[in-house]
């Protein structure tokens, strides 16, 4: 059984230690993700619907980078939603962005009705690269 190893994007830090999470666990050659808001640095939201799914990726980002991946290397999804309705065509706009070509990863949807303040998360399983 391999040792899980704590991954943390650089500056973010400060977030991550008030709510007591991880931003990410490394357990052999998979990196699971916690779910990534549109969190501005003072982790406010970002008030605009589309800046703020986009910020989430960018966060998202940021915690690939971290442990040496990107989004072509994230192989399952959950997307959480405070209204699918009427927000799903703006999240798969940016979606398309992040993941332009084949092979896609698994992706599931869920509707909610609280995110703390925030209108959109998602949370992903990436398979970290050999030799990272």
């Amino acid at each position: 059984m391999s040792k899980s190893e704590v991954i943390f994007p650089a500056g973010r830090q400060a977030l991550y230690e008030k709510h007591r999470y991880s931003a990410a666990i490394r357990s052999g050659d998979l990196l699971f993700v916690s779910g990534q808001v549109g969190s501005r640095e003072d982790g406010s939201p970002e008030p605009q619907f589309e800046a703020q799914v986009q910020l989430a990726f960018d966060n998202l980002a940021s915690v690939l980078k971290a442990a040496g991946c990107t989004f072509a290397d994230i192989v399952d999804v959950t997307s959480f939603h405070t209204d699918p309705a009427t927000q799903l065509d703006t999240v798969l706009a940016v979606k398309n962005r992040a993941f332009p070509q084949q092979p896609y990863p698994n992706w599931t949807a869920v509707g909610v009705t609280w995110l703390a303040g925030f209108d959109f998360e998602i949370k992903v399983i990436a398979r970290i690269p050999t030799g990272t």
